[in-house]
């Protein structure tokens, strides 16, 4: 059995077409809209309504963590769209934008898909595009090939507020709900300091605690997850179980591989 992973596709739906090759199935762990390049400030929804001048000014903030001024300096250039009569205003503009990104996105995916959603994921809206073959699953099990995999999407709350933030308590019980599996499945990583450090935004990223528990509790033989992008760790062992982050498939354009 072949399965091929990725996650934070950010847009990449030309790599993601390819992604499922040689494989027997695509595991995606969320993170597929492109909100903001910070490799390339002109690509994504933000520089598609503001431009790229305006998204380097913002980067420039959220890099040095002035996460007020980014937000004031963001709630400004939205209301100039929303004074310019842009029909709908904000949430108009961000959810059409979206929505052009996941119809490509969800037609490039093989069958079968099985994916789960990423903290810029906007999950009320997958099921309008996820097609026969792609399964999505969150706090879920799947059997894949006599294997147990189990899902749980989403990020913690964090100062950039992404769309699909929650609380440590809801993202807990998601785990919980899952029992025993034999490959869990998250777009996070555990709360664990080599795996959470982002070695060129040179910050920590939000781990999750409980799911560091339930690798002592559970001991399932693999953890994979993406969203810290450059990581100090790609791969390590927390007791029983191998911890993978799978790769920024944005940049990448490569899936990992698991076999057995």
């Amino acid at each position: 059995m072949r399965v091929h992973v990725v996650s934070d596709v950010h847009g990449n739906s030309t790599d993601l077409a390819k992604a499922g090759d040689g494989a027997d199935a695509l595991i995606c762990l969320g993170d597929l809209v492109l909100f903001l390049d910070y490799a390339d400030h002109s690509r994504g929804i933000f520089p598609e309504l503001f431009g790229t001048e305006n998204a380097d000014r913002i980067v420039e903030l959220r890099t040095a963590r002035r996460y007020a001024e980014a937000r004031e300096f963001g709630r400004a250039l939205w209301e100039g769209l929303e004074a310019a009569g842009v029909p709908g205003g904000k949430e108009a503009a961000i959810e059409g934008a979206v929505r052009r990104q996941y119809a490509e996105l969800f037609g490039a995916f093989p069958t079968p898909t099985y994916a789960t959603y990423g903290n810029v994921d906007i999950p009320r809206l997958w099921p309008e595009y996820a097609r026969p073959g792609t399964t999505v699953l969150d706090g879920e099990r799947v059997e894949i090939g006599g294997r147990v995999f189990g899902f749980v999407g989403g990020g913690l709350r964090t100062p950039m507020r992404t769309p699909y933030e929650i609380d440590d308590d809801t993202y807990a019980a998601k785990i919980a709900a899952l029992g025993e599996v034999d490959v869990l499945c998250t777009h996070i990583p555990p709360d664990v300091p080599e795996l959470c450090y982002d070695t060129v935004a040179r910050r920590f990223e939000r781990g999750s605690a409980a799911l560091l528990d339930a690798l002592h509790a559970v001991r399932p033989a693999y953890h994979l997850f993406g969203h810290v992008h450059q990581p100090l760790a790609r791969r390590m062992r927390v007791g029983a179980t191998e911890c993978v982050n799978v790769g920024h498939f944005a940049s990448t354009g490569t899936p990992w591989t698991l076999e057995w």
